[in-house]
């Protein structure tokens, strides 16, 4: 085919009715986004200067909501001028509104979002404690996911019953202290210190503090929570200053699951015999003190050397280990000036000083710290001495920590610490060890105060020698389960004098299931 042939030329007529129309659609294109371009301009130059929209379209007002303490109003901004004026606070699904607005709207439906349910609470309060003459102390529960993703805050208010010589602020804006290193889940522990410019209530006239929790946002609705009353007469100055009532004094963690009762025998005659009479014992039941728990805690109670608290509704707020951390707070502020050093650790492990060393004097070397961590010497539980003819009726008497005597030796390892602190120095506390103290804390190694640890021998209700090693390798490494233990007899010298300790104590108890 020639350049010149009909078909050449019609092929070039058809590429040239091609091109025009591309051109023809393009020019529509551009066209159109100069006019949307133009419309768009129109409608920011009304909107910056506040007239009407010349489509005829009202613009939507421009809401900014301020969280004050006592009746809640809204900032509207128009345009130049600014009022103020109540608003109602959202309830199901309806949205904020100024109660004088009463435009049109362009949208075709006002889409709702309704909650079905129970969400997580803005605070769960446990308790509040006074801890000082402007200071006070409220653990609970929140949100985590509030605490994390939003900007949550507090603010204390402290009401007088009398205005007689009462001087100073009232309010203050809440210190939220989060103590448990990220291991809540639904809810996080919180802890709000409420510390005022002047002391509050120490007119002995009395007074309330209440704490207002709010969620930071436009949306939620702010909470006012009486926290702590106290009655007139009732504030005491001395309660802060030493001597305190105690020496020691035990936090324990909760208490839930199939717990041995024989092991908490053992442990509490052994603990109230170091620790000495000028201790007390505090243990929080979270379904595991039952019934025969209970018979072997009884007598201590009567005796006035423990306390049980019962925490069994913590269950309803799913927080970290049945609210561990929950817990330890509350109680480092409910007994913060109870005693000299508050000790945080489990009921499978024991407290070790050297013979001759009381525990007085091993705690002489931590004297000027605040907080001290000490060791852990890992046990078998399940590893006992055994001669060449023995059986599993010949321990049955044996208390656990005179029968398990294989320490795990195992290096590399990082092991747990447990800890004691002056709780007077301390804002919060964790399980481990506190973050938040006045002072400082030491974790030196070779200290003379330890403690050992029979890992899950607490919940084992059957008889836990189930291992025998021949005394012929006593003084050797014994391997199982590819972990090397080895022979370590100092607490098996202990138990005869903690069990006439406990006879001289609470009388003979049966030995407990």
């Amino acid at each position: 085919m020639t350049p010149d042939s009909p078909k050449s030329k019609e092929k070039d007529q058809s590429r040239l009715w091609h091109f025009s129309g591309y051109v023809d659609k393009k020019m529509t294109v551009l066209l159109t986004t100069m006019a949307a371009m133009g419309f768009l301009i129109v409608l920011l130059q009304a909107l910056y200067s506040g007239r009407s929209c010349p489509c005829g379209i009202p613009l939507q007002q421009s809401i900014t909501i301020s969280p004050p303490l006592q009746d809640l109003k809204a900032t509207v901004i128009h345009s130049n001028t600014t009022r103020t004026e109540a608003y109602d606070l959202p309830k199901d699904n309806k949205v904020i509104k100024p109660q004088s607005q009463g435009e049109s709207t362009i949208y075709a439906d006002e889409r709702h979002l309704v909650p079905h349910g129970l969400g997580a609470y803005l605070f769960v309060h446990m308790g509040t404690y006074r801890g000082g003459p402007n200071t006070f102390a409220t653990v609970g529960l929140a949100s985590k996911p509030l605490h994390v993703f939003g900007n949550p805050y507090f603010i204390c208010e402290w009401i007088p019953a009398s205005s007689v010589n009462f001087n100073g602020t009232v309010t203050a804006k809440g210190w939220r202290i989060l103590p448990d290193w990220g291991y809540g889940r639904v809810y996080t522990v919180v802890v709000v210190n409420c510390t005022f410019d002047n002391d509050v209530g120490t007119d002995a006239g009395g007074g309330e503090l209440i704490v207002h929790a709010h969620h930071g946002d436009s949306f939620g609705k702010s909470a006012r929570i009486p926290v702590l009353k106290e009655a007139p007469e009732q504030y005491n100055a001395s309660v802060f200053n030493p001597p305190y009532p105690y020496d020691y004094l035990y936090c324990g963690s909760s208490l839930f699951g199939e717990i041995n009762s024989q092991r908490i025998r053992e442990w509490m005659a052994y603990h109230a015999k170091i620790f000495g009479p000028r201790s007390h014992f505090v243990f929080h039941d979270a379904g595991g003190i039952h019934r025969d728990v209970q018979k072997v805690l009884e007598p201590w109670v009567k005796i006035g050397r423990v306390t049980i608290q019962n925490i069994r509704e913590q269950e309803k707020y799913d927080g970290y280990y049945y609210n561990q951390f929950l817990i330890v707070n509350d109680c480092l502020h409910r007994y913060r000036f109870k005693a000299d050093w508050t000790f945080f650790f489990d009921v499978d492990e024991y407290i070790y000083t050297p013979p001759g060393t009381s525990l007085a004097e091993a705690l002489k070397s931590v004297a000027s710290y605040t907080q001290f961590t000490f060791e852990q010497m890992p046990m078998s539980n399940k590893h006992c001495l055994a001669t060449d003819n023995t059986t599993v009726s010949d321990f049955s008497s044996s208390w656990g920590f005179e029968k398990l005597v294989f320490h795990n030796v195992k290096k590399g390892v990082r092991l747990d610490r447990k800890y004691a602190i002056r709780a007077r120095n301390a804002f919060a506390t964790g399980v481990h060890m506190s973050e938040n103290i006045i002072g400082q804390t030491t974790h030196s190694k070779g200290r003379k105060i330890k403690y050992y640890h029979y890992h899950d021998t607490i919940s084992y209700k059957g008889e836990v020698c189930r291992e025998f090693v021949s005394p012929h390798n006593q003084a050797s490494t014994v391997w199982f389960e590819k972990i090397p233990y080895k022979y370590d007899g100092s607490m098996v010298p202990l138990a005869a004098a903690v069990k006439e300790f406990e006879l001289q104590q609470i009388g003979p108890q049966p030995l407990a299931s």
